[in-house]
C-alpha cells in the first residue's frame, strides 16, 4: 500500500462523495481538537506513517481521548513514534484526530486486481474492524466483476446475502459502495481497502456507511494517477539515494522497478522482465546488489539515464555487470542496449576505467544489432565479456555470471586491473 490512513484517504473519498469520519491533521490547534471532541464525544489519535505498515492497532498505536488534555498527551506519545512489523520499520510523521463514529455494525471492503480471477474483485465481509486473515472463510466473499460494466449494486447485494449479513446494512452499502469503483478505476489504483466502514445511524431509522480507515495502492506507471495531484514524497517509501533517483524516472512506457538487495553485493544485474527478475534474484542471493525490472520497451533516453544511475552508484564495487532478460516480445533490444552501452562508455570517459566482467543474456527484436552495439563498446574499453543469445538457458547464464564473480574474487579483478592500468 502507498497511502494509508484517513489524512489523504478522506480527501480521495470525497472526490466520489463517499462519507468519511471527520478528520483533523497534525496542524490542528487546541481549539479545533476541543471542538471535534465536543461534537463527537471522543476522538481517535492515529500516527501518520508513509507507506503500508500493518498491525498498528495491535501494537498499541491508537490513542483515544474524551478530553483535550488526554488528546494532547496521546499526540505527544504518537507524533514521532517508531513502528516495526516484520522486516518493515516506519517512523511516524505526525498524527491525525478522527471524530468517533457510533455504530453497531462494521464492514470490511476492498477492490483489487485479482490474478486468480483475472478481473477486478470485490472482497467484503460484515465482520469488519479486524484482520480478515483471522476470519473464517465462510464469513468473507470474493466476487470478480466485469470492468466494462463496473461494480454494480446487485453484485454487492448478492455478496451480502451470501454472507447472511444483517438486512439493515445491505441497502446503504449497495447504494454507496459502487462509488469506490469510480475512485479505483479512474485514478490508476491497483488496490483500495476500507476497514472498517462503520454503519452509523442517521436518526431516521436508516444507516449510513462511514469510512474510518483507508488504504490504497497505485500503478505508478498509469498516467491517470496524475489527476489526483498527490505529492511525490507520498510514494517515497525507500530512502536510498539510488532508489529515489530511479523512481523519478517512472513513465508510462517502460518499467523502472528497483530495490537494493545487498549494498555490499558484487553482481550488478540490470534485469528485463518479471520472470527473469524472480529467477535471477533467487539464484544470485546476496551476491546481487539490486533487484530490478527495466522491461516494457523503455525509450532510449530513459534507459540511458537508468543505466547511468546504476553505474554511478554501484560500478566501483561490481565484479560482474550482468545484463539479463528473457526473449522479449515488444522491447526493441537495439534501442535499450545502445542506450546502456552509451551510458557505460560515458561513465568510463568521466570516471576512468574500472575492472569489471560483463555477461549478457537476452533475446528479442533487433538482438544482433543490440549485441554489436555493446560489443563495440566493450572492445574499445578493453573489458572482458561473454554474450549469450536467445537459445541459451537462463539458469546456465546465471551460473556463468556467478562463476565469473568467483573468478574475479579469486584474483581475476587484480589481474584485469593490471591490464587496464588501474587500481583493483
Amino acid at each position: 500500500m502507498q497511502i494509508t490512513g484517513m489524512l489523504y484517504g478522506a480527501k480521495l473519498l470525497k472526490l466520489v462523495d463517499f462519507p468519511t469520519a471527520e478528520i483533523r491533521g497534525p496542524e490542528a490547534c487546541d481549539h479545533e481538537i476541543k471542538d471535534l471532541i465536543a461534537r463527537h464525544g471522543e476522538v481517535f489519535v492515529k500516527p501518520i506513517f508513509r507507506g503500508g505498515v500493518g498491525k498498528k492497532g495491535k501494537a498499541g498505536l491508537l490513542g483515544r481521548a474524551k478530553d483535550l488534555k488526554t488528546a494532547l498527551k496521546e499526540k505527544e506519545r504518537l507524533y514521532f513514534i517508531e513502528h516495526r512489523h516484520g522486516n518493515a520499520v516506519a517512523k511516524s510523521q505526525g498524527v491525525t484526530f478522527e471524530g468517533a463514529v457510533p455504530a453497531e455494525h462494521e464492514v470490511y471492503v476492498s477492490i483489487a486486481d485479482s490474478t486468480r480471477f483475472r478481473a477486478p474483485t470485490l472482497t467484503i465481509t460484515h465482520r469488519g474492524g479486524m484482520d480478515i486473515e483471522e476470519l473464517p472463510k465462510d464469513q468473507i466473499v470474493e466476487v470478480p466483476f466485469d470492468p466494462l460494466t463496473g461494480l454494480k449494486s446487485f453484485v454487492i447485494t448478492n455478496a451480502l446475502c451470501d454472507l447472511n449479513a444483517p438486512k439493515e446494512i445491505v441497502s446503504p452499502l449497495a447504494q454507496n459502495l459502487p462509488k469506490l469503483w469510480d475512485l479505483f478505476h479512474h485514478n490508476g489504483m491497483t488496490t483500495l481497502e476500507l476497514n472498517p466502514i462503520r454503519m452509523m445511524p442517521t436518526g431516521k431509522g436508516s444507516l449510513t456507511p462511514v469510512a474510518c480507515d483507508f488504504k490504497c495502492g497505485f500503478d505508478r506507471d498509469d498516467p491517470r494517477i496524475k489527476r489526483l495531484n498527490l505529492p511525490n514524497d507520498l510514494f517515497a517509501v525507500d530512502y536510498s539515494d539510488f532508489e529515489q533517483e530511479i523512481n523519478q524516472l517512472r513513465t508510462y512506457q517502460g518499467q523502472s522497478d528497483v530495490s537494493v538487495i545487498n549494498a555490499n553485493g558484487t553482481i550488478l544485474a540490470p534485469t528485463f522482465g518479471g520472470g527473469a527478475n524472480s529467477l535471477v534474484t533467487e539464484f544470485l542471493g546476496d551476491d546481487a546488489i539490486i533487484s530490478s525490472d527495466f522491461g516494457g520497451n523503455p525509450p532510449y533516453e530513459k534507459m540511458r539515464e537508468v543505466m547511468r544511475i546504476c553505474l554511478k552508484h554501484w560500478l566501483k564495487q561490481t565484479n560482474v555487470l550482468f545484463i539479463i532478460g528473457g526473449k522479449a516480445n515488444n522491447t526493441d533490444i537495439f534501442v535499450t542496449f545502445r542506450a546502456m552501452a552509451d551510458a557505460l562508455r560515458e561513465y568510463f570517459s568521466e570516471h576512468g576505467p574500472t575492472p569489471v566482467y560483463v555477461v549478457i543474456g537476452r533475446g528479442g527484436p533487433n538482438l544482433s544489432r543490440g549485441l554489436l552495439a555493446f560489443k563495440d563498446v566493450f572492445d574499445s574499453l578493453g573489458l572482458p565479456y561473454r554474450i549469450f543469445g536467445f537459445d541459451s538457458a537462463m539458469t546456465d547464464v546465471v551460473r556463468y555470471a556467478q562463476a565469473a564473480d568467483r573468478w574475479m574474487k579469486a584474483g581475476g579483478r587484480e589481474m584485469l586491473a593490471r591490464q587496464m592500468g588501474v587500481e583493483a
